[in-house]
C-alpha cells in the first residue's frame, strides 16, 4: 500500500509541475503584468491554458488524496517537492532561458533537503487517529501564518510578493494534506457518518485560500519560484504538524530531529537562492544596469 501511495504521490508531483506551468501562462496572459484584479478573474475562466492547467491540477489533487488515503502524511506530503525541478525545466524551455549553476544548485538543495527530511521522518511514521483538539490547534496556527504572509505580500511587490504569497499558500496546502489524511483515515475506519465536520470545513477553506494565493503569486513572479516555495513549505508544514501535534511519529528526537532540521534548512536556503538568482530576477535588474551604462556613455560625449 505504501509503495502504491508513493507512485500516486510522484505522479501527482508531475501533474503539479505541468499544471503550474499552464496556469502561470494563463494568469500572465490575462493580467499582462498588471496584477490579478477582479476583472482579470473572468478572463481566466475563458483562458484555454489556465483551464487546461486547472484540469491537470485537479488530477493532481485526486492523486494526492489517493496517496494520503494509503500512507501517513510524513511519507506522502514531501514527495510533492519533485514538482520543483520539473517546473523549473519547463519554464526555462518555454522562455528560451538557461538555468545557471546557482539556480541548479538551489533546485538541488531544495530537492535534497526535503528528500532527507522525508527519508528520516518516514522511518518512524505510522497510521494514527488525529485528536480533534490537536487538529483545531494546527488549524489555528496555520491560519495565523497564512494571514501573516498574506498581509506581508499585500504590502510588497514583484518577486518578494511572489515568494510571500507562495509561502502562505504552502502553509495552507500543508494543512490541507493533514486534513485530507484525517478525513480519509476516519472514513476508512468509521465510515462517512464518523467524519466530523471540523476537518472537512477546514480542508475546504485552506484549499480555497491556498489556491487564491497561488494565482496572486503567479501574477507577480515565475512559476518555478511559486512551485518552489509551495513545494518546500507544504511538506515541511504538513510533516511538522504530523510529528509535533498529531504524534504520527513515535520518536523523532535526537539525531533524527537534528537531521530533520538540517533538511528543512537546506530546502529553505534553496528556495531563497532560487528567488534571488532566478533568470527573471536577473532580467529585471538588467535594464536598469543598461540605462546607467547608456547615461555614462552620453555624458562622456
Amino acid at each position: 500500500m505504501i509503495a502504491l501511495a508513493i507512485v500516486f504521490a510522484v505522479l501527482g508531483a508531475c501533474c503539479s509541475a505541468v499544471g503550474a506551468h499552464l496556469q502561470h501562462k494563463g494568469v500572465r496572459s490575462a493580467t499582462k503584468d498588471t496584477g490579478l484584479r477582479l476583472r482579470a478573474v473572468s478572463a481566466l475562466v475563458h483562458n484555454r491554458s489556465w483551464l487546461l492547467g486547472f484540469a491537470v491540477l485537479f488530477t493532481c489533487t485526486v492523486l494526492q488524496i489517493l496517496a494520503l488515503a494509503l500512507a501517513p502524511v510524513t511519507i506522502v506530503a514531501p514527495i510533492v517537492v519533485l514538482a520543483l525541478p520539473a517546473v523549473a525545466v519547463l519554464n526555462a524551455r518555454s522562455s528560451g532561458e538557461r538555468l545557471d549553476t546557482t539556480v541548479v544548485v538551489a533546485i538541488g538543495a531544495s530537492t535534497l533537503g526535503v528528500a532527507l527530511f522525508v527519508a528520516l521522518a518516514s522511518r518512524h511514521a505510522s497510521a494514527v487517529h488525529f485528536p480533534t483538539t490537536a487538529v483545531l490547534l494546527a488549524g489555528q496556527l496555520t491560519a495565523g501564518a497564512v494571514v501573516l504572509f498574506g498581509v506581508a505580500g499585500a504590502l510588497t511587490r514583484g518577486l518578494v510578493r511572489c515568494v510571500l504569497l507562495a509561502t502562505g499558500a504552502g502553509c495552507a496546502y500543508g494543512l490541507v494534506s493533514v486534513l485530507v489524511r484525517d478525513v480519509t483515515y476516519t472514513f476508512q475506519s468509521a465510515g462517512l457518518r464518523g467524519v466530523p465536520p471540523l476537518p472537512v470545513t477546514g480542508l475546504v477553506a485552506a484549499f480555497a485560500v491556498g489556491s487564491w494565493f497561488i494565482q496572486l503569486a503567479y501574477a507577480s513572479g515565475p512559476p518555478d519560484i511559486v512551485v518552489g516555495c509551495q513545494t518546500v513549505l507544504s511538506p515541511l508544514v504538513a510533516t511538522a504538524i504530523a510529528i509535533g501535534l498529531l504524534d504520527e511519529t513515535a520518536d523523532a528526537g535526537g539525531w533524527t530531529g537534528a537531521g530533520l532540521v538540517c533538511g528543512a534548512a537546506a530546502a529553505i536556503v534553496g528556495v531563497v537562492l532560487l528567488a534571488r538568482h532566478h533568470p527573471e530576477a536577473t532580467s529585471r535588474a538588467t535594464p536598469h544596469s543598461a540605462e546607467r551604462h547608456l547615461f555614462r556613455a552620453i555624458s562622456r560625449r
